[in-house]
Protein backbone atom coordinates (compact mmCIF):
# COMPACT_ATOMS: atom_id res chain seq x y z
CA UNK A 1 0.00 0.00 0.00
CA UNK A 2 1.27 3.42 -1.04
CA UNK A 3 2.20 5.95 1.63
CA UNK A 4 -0.22 8.46 2.69
CA UNK A 5 0.85 12.00 1.25
CA UNK A 6 2.46 14.83 4.06
CA UNK A 7 -0.34 17.29 5.86
CA UNK A 8 -0.15 20.26 4.28
CA UNK A 9 2.25 23.01 4.98
CA UNK A 10 0.79 26.31 5.44
CA UNK A 11 1.47 27.90 1.52
CA UNK A 12 0.23 31.00 -0.48
CA UNK A 13 0.62 28.92 -3.54
CA UNK A 14 -0.69 26.29 -4.86
CA UNK A 15 0.40 22.58 -4.90
CA UNK A 16 1.61 21.48 -8.41
CA UNK A 17 0.43 17.93 -9.42
CA UNK A 18 3.25 16.76 -12.06
CA UNK A 19 1.96 13.00 -12.92
CA UNK A 20 4.67 10.91 -14.80
CA UNK A 21 5.99 7.32 -15.73
CA UNK A 22 8.15 6.18 -18.56
CA UNK A 23 9.45 9.35 -20.43
CA UNK A 24 12.74 10.79 -18.96
CA UNK A 25 13.58 12.95 -21.45
CA UNK A 26 9.94 14.38 -21.37
CA UNK A 27 9.56 14.86 -17.82
CA UNK A 28 13.39 16.52 -17.25
CA UNK A 29 12.35 19.20 -19.98
CA UNK A 30 8.55 19.39 -18.10
CA UNK A 31 10.36 20.18 -14.69
CA UNK A 32 13.11 22.08 -16.48
CA UNK A 33 10.55 25.16 -17.28
CA UNK A 34 8.72 24.60 -14.28
CA UNK A 35 11.39 25.78 -12.06
CA UNK A 36 12.02 28.64 -14.57
CA UNK A 37 8.50 29.54 -13.67
CA UNK A 38 8.03 32.96 -11.04
CA UNK A 39 6.70 31.57 -8.31
CA UNK A 40 7.88 27.77 -8.44
CA UNK A 41 10.44 28.28 -5.23
CA UNK A 42 7.61 29.17 -3.20
CA UNK A 43 4.97 26.27 -4.87
CA UNK A 44 4.82 23.02 -3.42
CA UNK A 45 5.42 19.96 -5.82
CA UNK A 46 4.43 16.65 -5.77
CA UNK A 47 5.68 14.17 -8.14
CA UNK A 48 3.58 11.16 -8.53
CA UNK A 49 5.54 8.70 -9.97
CA UNK A 50 3.09 5.44 -11.69
CA UNK A 51 4.50 2.00 -11.31
CA UNK A 52 5.60 0.13 -14.74
CA UNK A 53 3.10 -1.44 -16.39
CA UNK A 54 5.38 -4.55 -17.82
CA UNK A 55 8.11 -5.56 -16.85
CA UNK A 56 9.61 -3.92 -19.83
CA UNK A 57 8.63 -0.41 -19.01
CA UNK A 58 10.90 -0.93 -15.45
CA UNK A 59 14.04 0.79 -17.22
CA UNK A 60 12.36 3.52 -18.64
CA UNK A 61 10.10 4.28 -14.78
CA UNK A 62 13.23 3.56 -12.90
CA UNK A 63 15.37 6.01 -14.71
CA UNK A 64 12.23 8.81 -14.25
CA UNK A 65 12.27 7.82 -10.29
CA UNK A 66 16.14 8.45 -10.27
CA UNK A 67 15.46 12.04 -11.90
CA UNK A 68 12.70 13.05 -10.10
CA UNK A 69 14.11 12.40 -6.92
CA UNK A 70 16.75 14.98 -8.04
CA UNK A 71 14.59 18.17 -8.11
CA UNK A 72 14.94 20.94 -6.65
CA UNK A 73 13.68 24.55 -6.96
CA UNK A 74 10.56 24.47 -5.17
CA UNK A 75 9.14 25.06 -2.19
CA UNK A 76 8.88 21.29 -0.92
CA UNK A 77 9.28 18.36 -3.43
CA UNK A 78 7.21 14.91 -2.56
CA UNK A 79 7.81 12.04 -4.81
CA UNK A 80 4.82 9.72 -4.55
CA UNK A 81 6.12 5.77 -6.11
CA UNK A 82 3.41 4.04 -6.67
CA UNK A 83 3.69 0.25 -6.46
CA UNK A 84 1.26 -0.97 -8.72
CA UNK A 85 0.32 0.23 -11.74
CA UNK A 86 -2.70 2.59 -11.74
CA UNK A 87 -2.96 4.00 -14.96
CA UNK A 88 -3.07 7.50 -15.99
CA UNK A 89 -6.59 8.22 -15.27
CA UNK A 90 -6.69 6.44 -11.68
CA UNK A 91 -3.54 8.17 -11.24
CA UNK A 92 -4.96 11.62 -11.71
CA UNK A 93 -8.40 10.84 -10.29
CA UNK A 94 -6.59 9.84 -7.05
CA UNK A 95 -3.72 12.46 -7.39
CA UNK A 96 -5.86 15.65 -7.59
CA UNK A 97 -8.83 14.30 -5.31
CA UNK A 98 -5.53 13.78 -2.47
CA UNK A 99 -4.68 17.92 -3.14
CA UNK A 100 -7.56 19.44 -3.48
CA UNK A 101 -8.80 17.48 -0.47
CA UNK A 102 -5.52 18.76 1.19
CA UNK A 103 -5.12 21.94 0.08
CA UNK A 104 -8.27 23.07 -1.75
CA UNK A 105 -7.00 23.76 -5.01
CA UNK A 106 -4.07 21.90 -7.35
CA UNK A 107 -2.26 22.77 -10.01
CA UNK A 108 -2.72 19.46 -12.22
CA UNK A 109 0.28 18.95 -14.99
CA UNK A 110 1.51 15.28 -16.87
CA UNK A 111 5.12 15.10 -17.82
CA UNK A 112 5.20 16.22 -21.41
CA UNK A 113 4.09 20.02 -21.13
CA UNK A 114 6.64 22.81 -21.24
CA UNK A 115 5.13 25.84 -19.42
CA UNK A 116 5.73 29.67 -19.89
CA UNK A 117 7.63 31.46 -16.96
CA UNK A 118 4.18 32.94 -16.44
CA UNK A 119 2.33 29.82 -16.02
CA UNK A 120 2.32 29.64 -12.34
CA UNK A 121 1.32 33.28 -11.71
CA UNK A 122 -1.43 33.50 -14.02
CA UNK A 123 -2.85 29.64 -12.49
CA UNK A 124 -3.00 31.28 -8.91
CA UNK A 125 -4.21 34.61 -9.60
CA UNK A 126 -7.15 33.03 -11.77
CA UNK A 127 -7.30 30.35 -8.24
CA UNK A 128 -7.49 33.42 -6.43
CA UNK A 129 -10.14 35.29 -8.10
CA UNK A 130 -12.69 32.71 -9.00
CA UNK A 131 -12.19 30.49 -5.83
CA UNK A 132 -15.85 31.72 -4.45
CA UNK A 133 -17.72 31.70 -8.10
CA UNK A 134 -18.89 27.79 -8.24
CA UNK A 135 -19.57 28.63 -11.78
CA UNK A 136 -15.64 28.30 -12.99
CA UNK A 137 -14.96 24.81 -12.87
CA UNK A 138 -11.37 25.31 -14.00
CA UNK A 139 -8.54 27.29 -14.79
CA UNK A 140 -6.81 25.90 -18.33
CA UNK A 141 -3.06 27.16 -19.13
CA UNK A 142 -3.16 26.42 -23.04
CA UNK A 143 -4.75 28.18 -25.72
CA UNK A 144 -5.56 26.70 -29.36
CA UNK A 145 -3.19 28.62 -32.05
CA UNK A 146 -5.70 30.87 -32.73
CA UNK A 147 -5.90 34.67 -32.64
CA UNK A 148 -8.63 36.40 -31.22
CA UNK A 149 -10.16 39.98 -30.84
CA UNK A 150 -10.40 41.07 -27.43
CA UNK A 151 -8.12 43.30 -25.68
CA UNK A 152 -8.83 41.10 -22.46
CA UNK A 153 -5.93 38.27 -21.17
CA UNK A 154 -8.53 35.62 -20.58
CA UNK A 155 -12.02 34.19 -22.19
CA UNK A 156 -14.06 31.82 -20.96
CA UNK A 157 -14.74 28.51 -22.95
CA UNK A 158 -17.52 25.82 -22.18
CA UNK A 159 -15.28 23.08 -22.24
CA UNK A 160 -12.25 22.45 -19.98
CA UNK A 161 -8.55 21.05 -20.98
CA UNK A 162 -5.98 18.57 -19.82
CA UNK A 163 -2.62 20.38 -20.77
CA UNK A 164 -2.19 22.30 -17.58
CA UNK A 165 -5.19 23.24 -15.84
CA UNK A 166 -5.90 23.92 -11.90
CA UNK A 167 -9.46 23.57 -9.85
CA UNK A 168 -10.81 23.85 -5.99
CA UNK A 169 -11.75 21.06 -4.06
CA UNK A 170 -15.44 22.11 -4.56
CA UNK A 171 -15.50 21.85 -8.67
CA UNK A 172 -13.63 18.78 -8.54
CA UNK A 173 -16.19 16.99 -6.25
CA UNK A 174 -18.59 17.46 -9.27
CA UNK A 175 -16.30 14.98 -11.09
CA UNK A 176 -18.29 11.37 -11.95
CA UNK A 177 -16.35 8.49 -12.48
CA UNK A 178 -19.34 6.57 -14.18
CA UNK A 179 -19.10 6.90 -17.75
CA UNK A 180 -22.27 5.52 -18.30
CA UNK A 181 -24.45 7.42 -16.33
CA UNK A 182 -22.62 10.71 -17.82
CA UNK A 183 -23.87 9.30 -21.26
CA UNK A 184 -27.05 8.58 -19.95
CA UNK A 185 -27.60 11.92 -18.77
CA UNK A 186 -26.21 13.50 -21.91
CA UNK A 187 -28.68 12.24 -24.23
CA UNK A 188 -31.80 12.37 -21.63
CA UNK A 189 -31.14 16.13 -21.80
CA UNK A 190 -30.20 16.26 -25.72
CA UNK A 191 -26.66 17.33 -24.81
CA UNK A 192 -24.64 15.19 -27.51
CA UNK A 193 -24.46 17.98 -30.33
CA UNK A 194 -22.82 20.53 -27.79
CA UNK A 195 -20.57 18.07 -26.62
CA UNK A 196 -19.26 16.99 -29.91
CA UNK A 197 -19.14 21.21 -30.58
CA UNK A 198 -16.50 22.43 -27.86
CA UNK A 199 -13.62 21.03 -28.86
CA UNK A 200 -11.50 19.43 -32.06
CA UNK A 201 -12.36 15.62 -30.98
CA UNK A 202 -15.78 13.54 -31.36
CA UNK A 203 -16.58 13.45 -27.84
CA UNK A 204 -19.13 11.30 -27.82
CA UNK A 205 -17.10 8.60 -29.48
CA UNK A 206 -14.58 8.74 -26.53
CA UNK A 207 -16.92 8.53 -23.99
CA UNK A 208 -18.58 5.87 -25.24
CA UNK A 209 -14.62 3.89 -25.61
CA UNK A 210 -14.04 4.77 -22.23
CA UNK A 211 -17.39 3.56 -21.43
CA UNK A 212 -15.99 0.02 -23.15
CA UNK A 213 -12.53 0.30 -21.91
CA UNK A 214 -10.92 1.00 -24.84
CA UNK A 215 -9.29 4.02 -23.30
CA UNK A 216 -8.76 5.13 -19.77
CA UNK A 217 -10.29 8.40 -20.22
CA UNK A 218 -10.23 10.65 -16.43
CA UNK A 219 -10.62 13.86 -18.94
CA UNK A 220 -13.67 12.96 -21.42
CA UNK A 221 -15.68 12.29 -17.91
CA UNK A 222 -14.85 15.68 -16.23
CA UNK A 223 -15.58 17.48 -19.39
CA UNK A 224 -19.25 15.60 -19.77
CA UNK A 225 -19.98 16.17 -15.57
CA UNK A 226 -18.55 20.02 -16.56
CA UNK A 227 -21.46 20.16 -19.36
CA UNK A 228 -24.08 18.74 -17.23
CA UNK A 229 -23.27 21.29 -14.72
CA UNK A 230 -23.29 23.88 -16.78
CA UNK A 231 -19.91 25.05 -15.59
CA UNK A 232 -17.32 27.08 -17.62
CA UNK A 233 -13.67 27.24 -17.60
CA UNK A 234 -11.25 30.07 -17.43
CA UNK A 235 -8.37 30.45 -20.24
CA UNK A 236 -5.38 32.90 -21.02
CA UNK A 237 -5.94 34.39 -24.48
CA UNK A 238 -2.39 33.04 -25.60
CA UNK A 239 -1.17 29.92 -24.82
CA UNK A 240 1.01 29.34 -21.33
CA UNK A 241 1.59 25.52 -21.95
CA UNK A 242 2.95 23.76 -25.16
CA UNK A 243 2.65 19.96 -25.60
CA UNK A 244 5.89 18.09 -26.08
CA UNK A 245 5.08 15.18 -26.22
CA UNK A 246 3.51 14.34 -29.03
CA UNK A 247 5.97 12.54 -30.97
CA UNK A 248 4.18 8.83 -30.36
CA UNK A 249 6.35 8.62 -27.26
CA UNK A 250 3.19 8.47 -25.29
CA UNK A 251 0.71 5.90 -23.96
CA UNK A 252 -1.99 7.88 -25.05
CA UNK A 253 -0.62 10.03 -27.88
CA UNK A 254 0.24 9.23 -31.16
CA UNK A 255 2.16 11.18 -33.68
CA UNK A 256 0.66 13.50 -35.88
CA UNK A 257 3.26 14.80 -38.85
CA UNK A 258 1.02 17.93 -39.08
CA UNK A 259 1.20 19.08 -36.09
CA UNK A 260 -2.07 21.45 -35.42
CA UNK A 261 -1.65 22.12 -31.72
CA UNK A 262 2.06 23.77 -31.59
CA UNK A 263 1.91 27.26 -29.85
CA UNK A 264 4.18 29.75 -29.58
CA UNK A 265 4.40 30.45 -25.14
CA UNK A 266 3.77 33.78 -24.26
CA UNK A 267 6.47 35.61 -23.03
CA UNK A 268 5.32 38.07 -20.78
CA UNK A 269 2.86 38.07 -18.10
CA UNK A 270 -0.72 37.76 -18.11
CA UNK A 271 -3.35 39.89 -16.18
CA UNK A 272 -6.27 38.57 -14.87
CA UNK A 273 -8.87 40.55 -14.06
CA UNK A 274 -12.80 38.91 -12.65
CA UNK A 275 -15.21 39.14 -15.19
CA UNK A 276 -18.53 37.09 -15.63
CA UNK A 277 -18.27 33.86 -16.88
CA UNK A 278 -20.09 33.58 -20.30
CA UNK A 279 -18.82 32.25 -23.49
CA UNK A 280 -17.84 34.62 -26.43
CA UNK A 281 -19.74 34.04 -30.04
CA UNK A 282 -16.80 35.75 -31.31
CA UNK A 283 -14.30 33.74 -29.54
CA UNK A 284 -16.48 30.47 -29.84
CA UNK A 285 -16.97 30.85 -34.04
CA UNK A 286 -13.13 31.42 -34.04
CA UNK A 287 -12.54 28.46 -32.45
CA UNK A 288 -15.12 26.28 -34.89
CA UNK A 289 -13.25 27.29 -37.73
CA UNK A 290 -9.73 26.26 -35.62
CA UNK A 291 -11.70 22.80 -35.36
CA UNK A 292 -12.95 22.21 -38.62
CA UNK A 293 -8.83 21.81 -39.43
CA UNK A 294 -8.08 20.04 -36.88
CA UNK A 295 -10.86 17.31 -37.78
CA UNK A 296 -9.51 17.15 -41.02
CA UNK A 297 -5.32 17.29 -40.29
CA UNK A 298 -6.82 14.23 -38.52
CA UNK A 299 -7.43 12.26 -41.22
CA UNK A 300 -4.35 13.36 -42.83
CA UNK A 301 -2.24 12.00 -40.24
CA UNK A 302 -3.75 8.72 -39.66
CA UNK A 303 -3.18 8.47 -43.78
CA UNK A 304 0.48 9.29 -43.17
CA UNK A 305 0.99 6.96 -40.36
CA UNK A 306 -0.75 3.96 -42.26
CA UNK A 307 1.93 5.01 -45.23
CA UNK A 308 4.46 4.35 -42.68
CA UNK A 309 5.52 0.84 -44.28
CA UNK A 310 5.30 1.74 -48.04
CA UNK A 311 7.79 4.71 -46.62
CA UNK A 312 10.20 2.58 -45.59
CA UNK A 313 10.33 0.04 -48.50
CA UNK A 314 11.15 2.89 -50.87
CA UNK A 315 13.92 4.40 -48.55
CA UNK A 316 12.04 7.74 -47.98
CA UNK A 317 13.56 9.90 -45.71
CA UNK A 318 10.84 12.15 -43.16
CA UNK A 319 11.77 15.64 -42.66
CA UNK A 320 11.14 17.00 -39.76
CA UNK A 321 7.55 17.61 -37.97
CA UNK A 322 5.77 19.66 -39.13
CA UNK A 323 3.87 22.66 -37.46
CA UNK A 324 0.61 23.65 -38.98
CA UNK A 325 -1.41 27.02 -38.46
CA UNK A 326 -4.63 27.87 -38.92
Amino acid sequence: MDAPLPLPTVTPRAPIALFVYNRPEHTRRTVEALAANEGAAASPLFIFSDAPRTPAASPLVEQVRAYVRTVTGFAQVTVVERSTNMGLARSIIEGVSDLTGRFGRAIVLEDDLATAPGFLSFMNDALDAYADDPRVLSVCGYMYPVMFDTPADTLFLRAPHSWGWATWKDRWSLFRSDGAALLQALEARQLLGAFDANGPHDYTRMLKDQIAGRNDSWFIRWYAASLLADRMSLYPVRSLVSNIGIDGSGVHCAEWRFDPYAVQLQGGRLKVEVAEPVESPAAKATLARYYRRVQWLRYVNFAYRKLAPLRRLVGWTDPARQTVRP
